[in-house]
């Protein structure tokens, strides 16, 4: 036995001796970038206002100091998803273009502003085409209105930018700068708008992305950067051409009309698809800035509460704050362009689908739908509370006012039958004696 346990003593000695020791040393680990996205910011920017330059030989002269990290999309750009592409630009790449999308309002009537820019803005030369459920203008600025651009990069040969304008009340432009944007809004949306928008929002909602044409690389989405390159052919050949439903007049046959458009027409579905899905985002973002302002305009309620035991509001105005509650939901749920369901469109067409989704999903957008959901009901819970409060309230004051009225009714009832009544309970009042024995002669 002693034998035994020096031996195993003498190997476990030599094991220490003859093993390679290893070292551990503490990492770094660097903080945690991400944060909680605001679901009512009055304006939400996904990509830096300033356009990046052409791609070079310099990797510095192309990388430019990007924002920080503050919503969904521009959370998973911090993760260098997207740096790659910027970093290693090649020759069949193009220039860093933005995509802006604005919500105007509640919803457009795609009718009558296609009929009123065509009817107003022929003569500049704009047209105007129906894409599935979205309106395209595949060129902007015109040729007759680029020497009248501000930016001087509109004024050649080939640039501009192409729109959508979708029924949820957003439009969304492609390879625009913010100035042709804005100009696009106050030249052609805002007149246009009159009487063709429901609900207009006081301030617009924006959010901005970033795009690249590349024949050499699919079509994606690589963190906050959208890539338009090879598509795979369609499963429905009808859906190929999507003027197929464009009624026949001078300017639109049954066939794909001759559109000189500035970007890829086989990448024209999927930017289609991206545009949705960005619309929604963005319409979903007025939404939420909206919501937050209606909170913020009872968050006093819970305080008068506390404090005063009454909620400092009338009945009517609390059965009025329910219903702007009730119009949130529809609009959130209801609606035909809510934020649940897919369009029809991506059923039949898996690859559409899939930037949709990836455009939806990079978005946050059904999180966000749900976080506006629970707002909704929040709220609506401490509404229908405080119309509890206010109608139990009333009761009171009603059992209290038939209570005053009935001792009214006692009192006169006791004047003017307390005599009578008295009599009957007590008998009717003797009469003095003297006054009744006669006096003796």
């Amino acid at each position: 036995m002693n034998l035994l346990t020096g031996t195993l003593r003498r190997s476990a000695l030599s094991s220490r001796l003859t093993s390679p020791r290893l070292t551990t040393r503490s990492v770094p680990l660097r903080p945690h970038a991400f944060t909680l996205p605001r679901l009512g910011s009055s304006s939400i920017r996904l990509a830096s206002t300033s356009s990046t330059p052409p791609p070079t030989d310099s990797v510095d002269a192309t990388l430019k100091p990007r924002p920080k990290a503050s919503t969904p999309l521009r959370r998973s750009a911090s993760a260098s998803a997207s740096r790659p592409i910027r970093a290693n630009p090649t020759p069949t790449r193009s220039a860093i273009r933005p995509v802006l999308t604005f919500a105007m309002a509640e919803r457009f009537l795609l009718p009558r502003i296609r009929a009123h820019i065509m009817t107003h803005n022929a003569s500049a030369g704009i047209e105007v085409h129906l894409v599935h459920e979205a309106l395209w203008i595949p060129r902007w600025p015109a040729s007759s209105l680029a020497g009248d651009a501000t930016d001087g990069q509109a004024k050649k040969e080939g640039e501009g930018g192409e729109v959508f304008i979708f029924a949820n009340g957003t439009f969304v432009c492609w390879g625009m700068s913010e100035e042709e944007a804005q100009r696009f809004s106050r030249e052609v949306m805002a007149p246009a708008m009159r009487g063709a928008a429901l609900a207009p929002l006081r301030e617009a909602e924006t959010e901005e992305l970033e795009f690249v044409t590349d024949p050499h690389e699919p079509t994606r989405l690589q963190g906050d950067l959208i890539i338009l390159g090879r598509v795979q052919p369609l499963d429905s050949p009808e859906q190929s051409d999507p003027f197929l439903s464009l009624p026949s007049s001078p300017s639109s046959t049954a066939t794909t009309p001759s559109i000189s458009a500035h970007l890829p027409a086989d990448t024209l579905l999927p930017r289609y698809a991206f545009s949705q899905a960005l619309s929604r985002s963005t319409a979903l973002s007025a939404l939420e800035a909206s919501l937050d302002n209606f909170l913020s305009s009872v968050s006093q309620l819970p305080d008068s509460l506390e404090r005063t035991g009454k909620p400092g509001i009338s009945r009517r105005e609390i059965i009025k704050k329910l219903g702007v509650l009730m119009r949130f939901r529809q609009g959130l749920n209801l609606n035909r362009e809510n934020f649940f369901d897919t369009p029809d469109l991506y059923w039949v067409e898996p690859e559409l689908e899939g930037f949709f989704k990836s455009m939806s999903a990079a978005l946050e957008v059904k999180a966000r739908t749900n976080a506006v959901n629970d707002k909704i009901t929040y709220a609506a819970e401490v509404q229908s509370l405080l119309r509890q409060l206010l109608t139990e309230t009333s009761t009171h004051s009603m059992e209290l006012v038939i209570i005053a009225l009935i001792a009214v009714e006692v009192v006169i009832a006791l004047i003017r039958d307390g005599p009578e009544l008295w009599h009957m309970a007590f008998g009717p009042p003797e009469q003095d004696v003297s006054e009744g024995t006669p006096q003796a002669a």
